[in-house]
């Protein structure tokens, strides 16, 4: 068998993440992780996706009776493994100035608890994106097929998990769980966006959907679209400034065909039609439909 000498690797790795913590002024005391696991988190979906869906997304061996057992086991050992990462994170996002230990348990349990109590709202989000994409698809051959094999589906299960772990003020586990989605189906969306009920993104891949982003309900979209910002707004020293409202506004029962992009605070009118490829920086009165050939009329003669 080879051998490598890699003492000297070893020993260079670790000046390389000496700096590193010096520079970001990190702890160098011995101790284990210091922010949540991106494996965890992802047995953590697993967990939960089962028991939101047993019957689709539980064992195959699950028989109806056993249904609500299933669900209670997959539901403690889920949010006891959520309630670590919440933990961790707190740590985490008050490294500089750390919180006591009694006040980081007080707001893991709060936030964990008030996700678990609304788990039932997000099975009743996910039935109506079911719903829609089911309606939406002449090739969806029943709701089993559309919540089995459709990568928006799957997205969009993601998504409410940890647009509610957003909300409650855990943003790095949420910015996992959206992520692990964005690796499995292409489709990125910020776990801070805000989707109404019945939405449905068909094909999906190259989907973009902004932190600050607003969607209505009964919205549809198709591959590559882009509800991004427009510009980054920055401070007098160059930083980038955070949080601040910079992607579309669409309202309810739009749909937005493929290769669609639209920048910056913009706000795409009820029931409007966005054609393929178009690109988009202004608003969209209701009901309008905005095409390639609308737009070329639209503008002025050379």
């Amino acid at each position: 068998m080879a051998q490598f000498d890699i003492t000297g690797i070893v020993r260079a790795l670790g000046g390389v993440r000496d700096e590193w913590r010096s520079a970001q002024k990190r702890s160098r005391e011995p101790g284990g992780r210091e922010f949540p696991s991106r494996e965890a988190l992802a047995q953590i979906v697993e967990g939960l996706k089962g028991a939101l869906f047993p019957m689709r997304l539980g064992p195959p061996d699950l028989r109806v009776e056993s249904e609500d057992y299933y669900v209670a086991h997959q539901l403690d050992t889920a949010l006891h493994a959520l309630l670590g990462q919440a933990r961790l994170e707190l740590q985490y996002g008050h490294r500089h100035a750390p919180l006591p230990a009694e006040q980081v348990e007080r707001q893991a349990r709060e936030a964990v608890q008030a996700f678990a109590e609304a788990l039932p709202g997000t099975r009743r989000l996910l039935d109506s994106d079911v719903l829609a994409a089911y309606h939406g698809d002449p090739a969806a051959g029943s709701v089993d097929e559309v919540l089995l094999c459709y990568p928006g589906v799957l997205s969009m299960i993601h998504h409410r998990l940890a647009h509610a772990l957003y909300r409650l003020g855990l943003p790095l586990s949420a910015r996992i769980i959206a992520e692990l989605a964005h690796g499995q189906t292409g489709i990125d969306i910020h776990p801070g966006a805000r989707i109404g009920a019945g939405f449905f993104i068909d094909h999906g891949t190259g989907v973009v959907i902004g932190e600050t982003a607003e969607i209505g309900e009964r919205v549809r979209i198709y591959q590559a679209v882009t509800l991004g910002a427009k510009r980054f707004p920055a401070d007098a020293d160059g930083t980038l400034k955070k949080g601040l409202p910079r992607h579309p506004v669409v309202e309810d029962d739009v749909v937005i065909y493929a290769g669609a992009t639209i920048l910056g605070r913009v706000t795409i009118g009820a029931g409007a039609v966005v054609g393929g490829n178009v690109w988009i920086t202004d608003d969209v009165p209701r009901g309008a439909s905005v095409t390639q050939a609308s737009l070329h009329a639209a503008l002025p003669p050379r």
